[in-house]
C-alpha cells in the first residue's frame, strides 16, 4: 500500500485538541450547571428543559457544519484547495441564512413551543425554562458560524485553533456566570447571557482566523456575496440527511425528556446530573468521532477506500480503549463529583444509579454506535446513517422508553435501558454496512 495519509503523528496532532476541546466544553457545561444549582433545583430543571430543546438545534448546525467539513476535506484530499475554499464560503452562507431562520423562529415561539413539550412541568421551572430559552436562542448565528469555522479548521487538520478558541469562549462564559449570577443575582438570565456572549466571541474570531491566506482553505472577501448552487447541494448532500438525522435524534429525546418530567422534581434534576456524568465518559470517543470526519474525508477524496476502512476500523478500536478508562475514572470520581451538586439525598440516589448504569453499557456499546458512523458520513454514505439512526430512535428508544418506565413500571431507569438499547441495534446495522462495501462507492466530489 502506498504511504497512508495519516501517520500515528498526524492523528495525535488532529485527536488531541479535540480531546481537549471536548473536555473543556462538559467540564465548563458542569460547572454552569452548578452554579445554576445553587438558585435551586427548579432552575436547573429549567436549564435542563430547555437545553434539550438547543441541544436539537445545536446538533441540527453541528450537522450542517459536519457537511461543509466533509466536502471540504475530500477536496483537500484530491488537492483542490481553491475548490475547498469556495466550498468553505458557501457553507458560511447557508449555515448563517439557516441559524437566523431557527433564531427567529425560535424567539417568536418559545412559550408556545415550551408549553407544547413540557406542559405539565411546575410553573416555576417552566418560567426560568422560558427565560433561558429565548436568551439562548439569539445566539444560534453566532453558534452557527464558530461550528462552521471549527469544522473547517478540523478538515485541515488543524484542530489546536478549535481547541484555542474553546478554551477562551469557555473561560469567558464561566467567568460571566459567576458575575451574572452570584455578584448580580440574575439566576439562569445571567448564565444565558454568559453564554450568548462567548459565542459571538467565538464566531467574530473563527471569522477573523479563516481570513489567512496562508490557510489551505480560507475566505478573502465575507461581504462578497457568492452563490454556488453545486457547492451547497454538496453540502447539503451530507449536511440534510445528518442534519434531519440529528434533529429528528434529538426530538425523539425531548419526547424521552418529557416523560421524564412526569416522575417529579428529583427525576428531572436526577437525569440532568446523570446526563452530564454520561458526557464525560464519552469525550474521547466523541472527539475521535469528529476526527474520522476529516480522516475518512480526505482518504476518500484521494480515491483511497481501503485506506479509509482502515482508519475507520483503527479509530473506533482507540475510541474503545479510551472510553473504558474515561468510564472508569467517572465511576471511581462519582462520590466527589456528586457533592459538588445541591441535589436532595433522594435525587442523588437515582443520578448514581443513572450514572453507573451508563459507565457499563458506555463501553461496550457506544464507540461503535456513535465514533464509527462518523466514518460512514464522511464517505457520503449519511442517507444510510440518517434511515438506521431515525427507525432505531423512534422504534427502541421512544418506543421502548415508554414501555420500560410507564407500564414496567422502572421510572427514569427504564428510559435509560431504553437507550441502551437503541445503541445495540444502531452498531448491528452500520457494522454490517461497512462489511458490505457500499458506502465505499458513494462519489461526492
Amino acid at each position: 500500500m502506498d504511504r497512508k495519509l495519516f501517520d500515528n503523528a498526524a492523528l495525535k496532532r488532529l485527536i488531541i485538541p479535540l480531546v481537549i476541546e471536548q473536555f473543556l466544553a462538559v467540564f465548563m457545561g458542569m460547572m454552569d450547571m452548578i452554579m445554576v444549582s445553587s438558585c435551586g433545583e427548579a432552575a436547573i430543571s429549567g436549564v435542563n428543559l430547555a437545553d434539550s430543546i438547543n441541544i436539537l438545534i445545536i446538533n441540527v448546525l453541528a450537522a450542517l457544519a459536519t457537511g461543509g467539513a466533509v466536502v471540504a476535506s475530500q477536496y483537500l484530499g484530491k488537492q483542490e484547495p481553491e475548490n475547498a475554499s469556495k466550498s468553505a464560503k458557501q457553507l458560511i452562507y447557508s449555515s448563517l441564512i439557516f441559524a437566523l431562520a431557527l433564531a427567529i423562529g425560535s424567539m417568536l415561539f418559545c412559550k408556545p413551543l415550551l408549553g407544547f413539550v413540557f406542559g405539565s412541568v411546575d410553573a416555576e421551572v417552566m418560567g426560568n425554562a422560558t427565560t433561558y430559552f429565548f436568551i439562548t436562542a439569539i445566539s444560534y448565528p453566532f453558534l452557527a458560524l464558530y461550528n462552521s469555522g471549527a469544522s473547517l479548521f478540523r478538515a485541515m487538520g488543524d484542530s489546536k485553533v478549535s481547541m484555542k478558541v474553546s478554551m477562551i469562549t469557555n473561560v469567558e462564559n464561566i467567568v460571566g456566570n459567576y458575575i451574572m449570577i452570584f455578584p448580580l443575582q440574575m439566576g439562569v438570565a445571567g448564565a444565558a447571557i454568559s453564554t450568548l456572549v462567548s459565542r459571538f466571541t467565538g464566531a467574530v474570531i473563527m471569522l477573523v482566523l479563516l481570513k489567512k491566506e496562508e490557510n489551505p482553505i480560507h475566505i478573502k472577501k465575507y461581504l462578497h456575496f457568492e452563490w454556488s448552487n453545486s457547492l451547497v447541494s454538496k453540502i447539503l448532500a451530507v449536511g440534510l440527511p445528518s442534519g434531519m438525522e440529528n434533529g429528528i435524534f434529538q426530538l425523539g429525546k425531548i419526547l424521552v425528556q418529557s416523560l421524564v418530567s412526569t416522575f417529579g422534581l428529583s427525576a428531572i434534576a436526577a437525569n440532568s446530573v446523570g446526563s452530564t456524568m454520561a458526557s464525560v465518559c464519552t469525550i474521547p470517543a466523541a472527539a475521535i468521532g469528529l476526527a474520522l470526519v476529516t480522516v475518512v474525508g480526505q482518504c476518500m477524496g484521494a480515491g483511497k477506500p481501503e485506506e479509509a476502512a482502515y482508519y475507520m476500523k483503527k479509530l473506533t478500536g482507540i475510541a474503545y480503549v479510551c472510553i473504558f478508562v474515561t468510564a472508569t475514572l467517572t465511576y471511581l470520581s462519582l462520590p466527589f463529583i456528586f457533592r459538588l451538586y445541591q441535589l436532595s439525598p433522594e435525587t442523588m440516589t437515582i443520578a448514581r444509579e443513572l450514572a453507573v448504569s451508563f459507565c457499563i453499557a458506555c463501553v461496550i456499546f457506544w464507540p461503535a454506535s456513535f465514533t464509527f458512523p462518523n466514518g460512514l458520513r464522511a464517505a457520503n454514505d449519511a442517507r444510510y446513517t440518517m434511515i438506521v439512526s431515525v427507525l432505531s430512535m423512534w422504534i427502541f428508544r421512544v418506543g421502548s422508553a415508554y414501555v420500560f418506565a410507564q407500564y414496567m413500571n422502572m421510572g427514569v431507569m427504564g428510559v435509560w435501558f431504553a437507550m441502551y438499547l437503541d445503541w445495540i441495534v444502531r452498531l448491528l446495522f452500520f457494522v454490517l454496512r461497512f462489511k458490505s462495501g457500499k458506502w465505499q462507492r458513494r462519489k461526492l466530489v
